[in-house]
């Protein structure tokens, strides 16, 4: 008899043993698999949804950089009977061309130059810019019309808030001169006034501004613009904006000279017009700029339930009489050398 095969009780087997070791070691493996699993996937859609935020940010600040511009539908003598001239000139700095409109007043030594705004171009229909050169030159003012590069029929260019764009003015003003003129006015819309400020900063040659629904780049004009189309939030948001600007247009908002503006106190006279229902350019921008100036024709007309750009659509008579008087004074102002514009002397 065997009696390692006959004893009583249950067989002896080590396999079982081994069973439950490997499986007690195999859950929490299991277990730390499975969370990484999840932290890899929460991470995933962590990282994709701050992919897409900056790249929504990227495309508002692409967007902004290249605005898209109706061509020119008309000219000075189809809209108005106003005999013109093709012009051409270089912006100040030479960085290219300009392309514009010059409508000479036959003995006169004025002139007006038109600035237009954001995302328009020479002809501004909304404004509605011909009616104002038409009424400029009855007033016996030479007038300029002029695209902004981001406008250009021939050889657009990206927009800047007016850091390239206040170069392209400042050749615009060096057209005037070269024509005769000794007695310059710059009338802006827009971002086409916050650019008139910046040109105003490093100019001798502006006898006068005039300026309607003025826009200017600064963090919180900005932040207004994206939310009223976006609800997004203040930061991260401006931060992102700040980041991507100098990548896709070349221009930080830091080379925008905006605090500059908003402090100076310029040596001409400038007359602020502005609507308060105004949802690009919030007023009181207007009024601040305007609490700075000493100059005595300076003046202001802050417009209720007027709108961005709509001045004149909505109030045209009054609109007139405020830039005829304005016009008035500065005339009076370069006869009597009230103000420190070298070329009123001249």
């Amino acid at each position: 008899m065997n009696l390692a095969t006959s004893h009583p009780g249950a067989p002896v087997s080590r396999i079982p043993n081994e069973d439950k070791s490997a499986s007690s070691t195999l859950i929490p493996i299991r277990m730390i698999r499975v969370k990484h699993v999840i932290v890899a996937l929460l991470l995933s859609v962590f990282f994709f949804f701050v992919f897409c935020f900056i790249a929504l940010h990227a495309y508002i600040a692409w967007v902004l950089s290249n605005p898209t511009v109706a061509p020119l539908y008309s000219n000075p003598y189809q809209a108005k009977g106003l005999a013109y001239e093709d012009i051409s000139f270089p912006a100040k700095d030479g960085s290219r061309m300009m392309e514009g409109w010059y409508i000479p007043s036959k003995g006169a030594t004025k002139t007006i130059i038109f600035s237009h705004g954001y995302g328009a171009n020479r002809e501004e229909s909304w404004v509605p810019m011909y009616d104002l050169a038409h009424y400029a030159h009855s007033l016996r003012f030479n007038v300029v019309m002029f695209d902004y590069g981001f406008a250009s029929k021939t050889d657009r260019d990206i927009a800047t808030g007016g850091k390239k764009e206040s170069q392209q003015l400042l050749g615009a003003i060096e057209f005037a001169k070269e024509q005769g003129a000794d007695q310059i006015v710059v009338w802006g819309f827009s971002m086409g006034a916050g650019t008139a400020l910046q040109a105003g900063l490093v100019t001798k040659d502006v006898d006068a501004m005039i300026l309607d629904s003025t826009f200017l780049l600064e963090p919180d004009t900005l932040y207004h613009n994206i939310k009223q189309n976006i609800n997004l939030p203040r930061q991260p948001s401006l931060e992102i904006m700040e980041m991507l600007f100098p990548v896709l247009n070349g221009t930080g908002l830091n080379q925008i000279p905006y605090s500059k503006v908003k402090s100076e106190d310029y040596p001409f006279p400038v007359l602020f017009m502005h609507g308060t229902k105004d949802d690009k350019a919030p007023y009181p921008i207007a009024e601040e700029l305007a609490a700075n100036q000493s100059n005595p024709y300076s003046d202001s007309w802050i417009v209720e339930n007027s709108h961005h750009e709509l001045l004149f659509r909505e109030h045209p008579r009054e609109y007139l009489r405020r830039v005829s008087a304005f016009l008035g004074n500065v005339q009076l102002a370069q006869i009597s050398g009230s103000h420190s514009n070298p070329t009123a002397s001249k």
